[in-house]
């Protein structure tokens, strides 16, 4: 059997994280596969003939980087002859010192029957001296088994044994005989506790582990230069789409059919978690209902708070998700097959969608128009896809993908990128399209970021992108793109650059209308971390500057997603998603900007909002109070996130027309253009820029 297949069957057949468990600077880079390999003519299955045979998203597979199995990776650990484990309960014969003997015959398991032991177990590991540790790999029983595998968890590490820090990681594993490796901030230690709180398949009080491994680092925790990461979180998929839940503050993420990859089959089910902000708790669900596989899928988040997946590895279907069923429903079948199109929410309530010729054929993705309200599909003639295409070294397969696209008045669409043509489109009748000129003097930057940062004044920060979608070196370009009316021609304005060259990266606008840039690489190279841009950047509306924040410990490049949440911190995740490769990132950090601290480094108080309406009608006004002096207030829609592109999230700033004491009066916007139904966070800020927590409130239908 040829290589190339033989690393196909490892890809297809792994679906937990097997990746290394080292620091990103000591990482392999992966070798540079050339991007006219891809045979863009032959197309079999709706994808290209290449795909699942050499090319991985049209990535060659054989130029992946592997990740090690489980015992390559215990041989990298640090070496436990001294070390001693203790556990709170054993059943004879399987007892803690198990996880230390480098036999994964052998395995620790707390007392067997029904009636075992209640969760949570702990495991303690003393390495008898201290170590600038930053990771841990499990490796659960592997005698064909699943009792006992490790669901729900976290990890202290602690100096004397009886003081334990708070977590430096929890999360979900998946119910998997497959390794796990968790990467946390590297911290000095000698004793590791690691305590399971769930069973992963629920099958009963439960823990089992067959070897348990701690890796030392040469490199220290980076001085924080703004802000501060959480803990790590660990997730039991590859979180590659987030979306934001109206009615809870919840986040559901999905991969596809498998935890760790996408490739060699449309799966007809997907792969879900939810991670609940309050408790730090992630669950996970497959959706097997709608008989879609929602990789690579486009995303909007509708009026009504729905959230709306079409195409991807299921290149046809709609999926839709409510959040106050907590239930996926399948929608009406899409004209065009699709993978990874873009689309966006307009201000008539309509979905409109375009490009995505990575599944079900190539080039003629034109544009559709969605309703949610009459679940229908219909074809836009007169949207061609032709002008917004780049000239991307693998052609049309990627010359279509991930539009920067923001509803806009009238149900017109504004086109920002990734091509440096600019466009509008129309929703109207047949469709309509007319060019809006140049992205100022920006070369084509595919697979960067477009931020409509203060949509009353119609303002969009573009940032980074490379000429192609691989084998491609990024930009650190920014651009203040400020549309008007529909059919115009906008003003661009070039501005400094980002601090750091990036594609595949991630930018959020926070409270205030500061951006939040994250992750990302040099050269656009999918499923590598070499060239890993770990330190994030704020830029500052007012100045039009950037500022470095306080480096990430884990690489966020492709296929990573990052999405505000509705404490005014932000989540960002994911990375990988291929197969037995060493990039795959089953976790995710939470960010809490620099404007939730005081000068000295403790945390800032925020102002409560004591009063606010739960609709806000377009047009009209709100009446909000607080518990202090507001000085800011702002509209932010829900984002939903896949790869680089959120097209439902945007700013409005409301300004208070009167005032009464701690009680405003906002106007409203007037055009639902400006302020597209939906679900929004409103926030409040203080004389020192501190938000509050954020007040869920609906803009319906005009």
């Amino acid at each position: 059997m040829q290589p190339t297949m033989l690393r196909l069957l490892a890809f297809m057949s792994l679906s937990a994280n097997l990746a290394n468990a080292i620091t990103p600077q000591q990482i392999v880079p992966a070798s540079v596969p050339n991007a006219n390999n891809v045979q863009q003519a032959a197309v079999k299955n709706g994808q290209l003939s290449t795909e699942g045979v050499q090319t991985l998203d049209g990535v060659a597979i054989d130029a992946i980087p592997e990740g090690r199995s489980a015992p390559a990776i215990m041989a990298a650990a640090i070496t436990p002859t001294t070390w001693t484990a203790t556990a709170d309960s054993y059943q004879p014969g399987y007892p803690p010192s198990n996880v230390l003997d480098g036999d994964t015959n052998t395995f620790w398991h707390t007392p067997f029957g029904a009636n075992g032991n209640p969760l949570p177990h702990t495991l303690t590991i003393d390495m008898k001296q201290q170590y600038l540790i930053n990771s841990i790999a499990y490796v659960p029983r592997q005698d064909g088994q699943l009792n006992g595998n490790v669901g729900q968890h976290i990890i202290q590490v602690s100096a004397d044994g009886i003081t334990f820090t708070t977590p430096v990681a929890t999360g979900t594993y998946a119910d998997t005989s497959l390794t796990k490796t968790t990467i946390f901030e590297a911290t000095y230690a000698r004793f590791v506790r690691f305590t399971a709180q769930t069973e992963a398949g629920g099958r009963g009080p439960w823990t089992s582990c067959a070897s348990f491994n701690i890796f030392q680092t040469t490199q220290q925790a980076p001085a924080k230069a703004g802000g501060e990461w959480s803990p790590t979180i660990d997730f039991p998929i590859v979180p590659v789409s987030l979306a934001l839940q109206y009615n809870t503050g919840n986040v559901l993420a999905w991969s596809s059919y498998a935890a760790s990859t996408f490739g060699g089959s449309n799966g007809g089910y997907t792969l879900t978690a939810t991670y609940f902000p309050q408790t730090g708790v992630v669950s996970q669900r497959n959706v097997t209902n709608i008989g879609h596989d929602m990789f690579c899928e486009g995303l909007s988040i509708a009026a009504d708070g729905r959230f709306i997946a079409t195409g991807g590895n299921s290149n046809y279907k709609t999926s839709i998700y409510s959040p106050r069923y907590d239930q996926w429903t399948a929608g009406a079948q899409m004209h065009v097959p699709r993978g990874y199109a873009a689309q966006a929410t307009l201000s008539n309530g309509n979905v409109f969608m375009i490009g995505g010729s990575w599944a079900g054929g190539l080039g003629n993705k034109n544009g559709e128009l969605y309703s949610p309200s009459a679940n229908t599909w219909t074809a836009l003639s007169g949207a061609p896809v032709q002008p917004m295409l780049t000239n991307d070294a693998q052609g049309v397969y990627r010359a279509d993908n991930h539009g920067w696209l923001f509803g806009w008045k009238n149900g017109y669409v504004f086109q920002a990128g990734p091509s440096k043509n600019m466009n509008w489109y129309g929703t109207g009748g047949a469709g309509s399209v007319a060019g809006a000129g140049t992205r100022g003097n920006d070369a084509d930057a595919m697979c960067g970021m477009a931020v409509m940062y203060d949509a009353t004044q119609g303002k969009i920060l573009t940032l980074g992108g490379s000429p192609s979608y691989q084998s491609s070196t990024a930009t650190s370009n920014a651009f203040i793109i400020q549309i008007n009316g529909p059919n115009t021609y906008p003003g661009v304005q070039r501005i400094n650059p980002m601090w750091f060259q990036r594609t595949f990266a991630n930018a959020v606008v926070l409270p205030g209308g500061k951006v939040f840039i994250t992750g990302g690489q040099v050269n656009a190279q999918p499923f590598s971390d070499d060239t890993s841009q770990l330190q994030p950047e704020l830029w500052d509306p007012v100045t039009t500057n950037f500022v470095k924040l306080s480096p990430n410990t884990i690489p966020r490049n492709y296929h990573s997603t990052a999405l505000l949440l509705a404490d005014a911190t932000v989540l960002s995740g994911g990375g990988g998603l291929c197969g037995a490769c060493a990039t795959n990132h089953f976790d995710a950090q939470i960010y809490s900007p620099p404007y939730l601290f005081n000068a000295d480094g403790s945390r800032a108080v925020r102002p409560v909002i004591t009063n606010a309406p739960t609709s806000a009608p377009i047009s009209g006004t709100i009446t909000v109070s607080t518990d202090m002096a507001a000085t800011k207030f702002d509209f932010i829609r829900l984002g939903s996130t896949t790869h680089t592109v959120n097209t439902d999230q945007r700013r409005i700033p409301l300004y208070p027309r009167t005032t009464n004491g701690f009680t405003y009066t906002l106007p409203l916007p007037t055009d639902p253009g400006i302020m597209i139904p939906g679900w929004y966070m409103l926030f409040v800020m203080n004389q020192q820029g501190t938000p509050s927590l954020a007040k869920f409130i609906w803009v319906p239908l005009p």
